[in-house]
């Protein structure tokens, strides 16, 4: 049974935000490499649209890592897994992690760790979700797209069992 999906953020509302941040990032990195390091699945959506609104004056690479604490289930399992690392060597170069939501903090803090005893020249952190109500770990945010409250969300990369992730907007699932 599917389940009911109410609209938290609109299409128009998340394209509006990712060009703003694109904005930013290319007026931070103007004249730079920047290395976005992508965390699978559900961030390829957003790094995908985030780097099409950097503009051309910043040197965009793309690489991907991907880590879980959740497998297909609704709920951490609290063991972090890295089951992809990223390709290129990011010593001396400018790395952002693009995520599509910071919850816990627990993956994310894991996945800095190990990037930064890679010894790149900046590391900074970009997420479209930030749901810091869960937040377990600290973790520095750089770049934020929207702060949201605690409710399970799916739609641009975020899925529920692996479903739901093609939606073009961001909704709340209903229990």
């Amino acid at each position: 049974m599917k389940e009911k999906i109410s609209v938290l953020l609109t299409e128009e509302e998340i394209k509006a935000r990712i060009k703003q941040l694109g904005e930013d990032i290319s007026r931070d990195y103007a004249g730079k490499e920047l290395i976005l390091i992508g965390i699978l699945k559900g961030g390829v959506y957003f790094l995908t649209d985030l780097s099409r609104a950097i503009d051309d004056s910043v040197d965009v690479r793309l690489d991907f890592m991907q880590a879980s604490s959740y497998g297909d289930e609704k709920c951490t399992s609290g063991v972090i897994r890295i089951m992809k690392d990223c390709d290129l060597d990011i010593k001396d170069k400018h790395v952002m992690v693009v995520e599509d939501i910071i919850d816990s903090g627990r993956t994310l803090s894991r996945l800095l760790v190990v990037l930064g005893d890679r010894k790149p020249a900046s590391l900074r952190l970009c997420t479209l979700l930030d749901k810091p109500a869960r937040r377990e770990i600290e973790v520095d945010v750089d770049y934020v797209g929207f702060e949201i409250e605690d409710k399970y969300v799916v739609g641009l990369g975020l899925d529920s069992a692996q479903q739901y992730r093609n939606l073009s907007y961001i909704g709340v699932v209903e229990e």
